[in-house]
């Protein structure tokens, strides 16, 4: 078989299925047969318009040649010349956009940090597809126990663990969570595995509040006004918290100039979500806080480990249980679906993940 089904961008919030070319692999790589693939937030923002003067949130017209998607698991169906035959049969999570593209020969590669390679390989298509290839390397063995939709949580998670090591997050601190999206209740389990004292969280929807809860948060906050304000105070006597991760980004400093202002003195904030636009703000209050706003971008190996070595370890030792954050699940075939349930804030979806037998 040459070729396989991809959902396709078409423009103005429409994605329809194609046939493609199955990729062709090098000798470092892998070709995985995907099983699961979430649908991200930031996959809704590739597909609408940056540009709108007017900062209102629209399709974007301009359609896409390949599949897009990096939250996948599935399994090695092909390696290239360079990569051990034993590795056909194996049950993987995919870093899609670090160490499954990357050089490994750059200065950042060399550092563990292929996140920031400057030599990455050309985009071969993502996860809303049958097929994906990408280095063996970044494919990750996922534990016994672990299943499909698990094994696509494993880089939301990373996303989030990466950001606590990057926070130097310490046992018995106490931790804000701002939003309660998909980063954000993965922020909450990394903070409560990776041994914060209090864990609060920010959240808009009641069923973001019950999942927060369920995955270790002691506290679920209003998301913003002065009640937002005080119960931080209550909760912390009155110092705000120790560290504080964002989760929301998008086109408003709101949660970034919350995060300032909910953390303590010499606190440290850790910014996870992307602000797509351009944000002014005054920076007196930060420095005379002595506060470290620290930027964390996706995944990379720290202390000799990838934060997806961490992620699967968590959750297949059952430290961290993230199944209920699957709310929904659709086939490739109902790829629109998938995308207006994950869009639709109202429609009780929290993860929505593209299931593929």
């Amino acid at each position: 078989m040459s070729k396989m089904n991809a959902a396709l961008y078409q423009g103005n919030g429409k994605l329809s299925v194609k046939q493609l070319d199955i990729p062709e692999i090098d000798e470092e790589e892998a070709l995985v047969k995907v099983r699961a693939e979430g649908v991200c937030g930031s996959d809704l923002l590739m597909w609408t318009d940056q540009d709108d003067p007017a900062g209102v949130w629209s399709w974007s017209e301009e359609p896409n040649s390949l599949p897009t998607g990096h939250e996948v698991s599935g399994e090695i169906v092909a390696v290239g010349s360079k990569v051990d035959l034993n590795r056909i049969g194996e049950r993987v999570a995919v870093d899609m956009i670090g160490l499954g593209v990357n050089c490994s020969t750059c200065f950042f590669c060399r550092q563990g940090q292929s996140k920031q390679c400057i030599n990455k390989k050309p985009d071969s298509g993502g996860g809303y597809a049958q097929y994906v290839k990408r280095n063996a390397t970044g494919c990750f063995k996922l534990h016994e126990n672990m299943g499909w939709d698990e094994g696509a949580l494993v880089e939301p998670l990373a996303v989030s663990i990466h950001g606590c090591r990057r926070g130097k997050l310490g046992g018995g601190e106490t931790v804000l969570v701002l939003g309660a999206g998909n980063i954000g209740q993965t922020a909450v389990a990394a903070a409560r595995a990776m041994g914060a004292g209090k864990v609060m969280v920010t959240a808009r929807y009641s069923h973001q509040s019950d999942l927060a809860k369920a995955l270790g948060a002691d506290v679920v906050l209003p998301d913003g006004g002065d009640d937002l304000i005080d119960a931080v105070a209550d909760e912390t006597d009155g110092r705000g918290a120790d560290m504080t991760l964002e989760s929301v980004g998008g086109r408003s400093g709101t949660t970034l100039f919350q995060s300032i202002e909910l953390t303590r003195k010499q606190g440290r904030i850790v910014i996870l979500g992307g602000f797509w636009v351009p944000i002014q703000m005054d920076w007196m209050e930060p420095l005379m806080k002595e506060q470290s706003i620290i930027f964390s971008n996706c995944y990379s190996i720290l202390d000799g480990r990838h934060d997806f070595e961490v992620a699967i370890d968590m959750m297949g030792s059952g430290q961290v249980n993230l199944k209920p954050m699957v709310t929904h699940r659709f086939s490739l075939s109902d790829v629109q679906k998938a995308v207006d349930t994950a869009y639709n804030k109202k429609s009780g979806s929290i993860k929505v993940q593209i299931h593929q037998d």
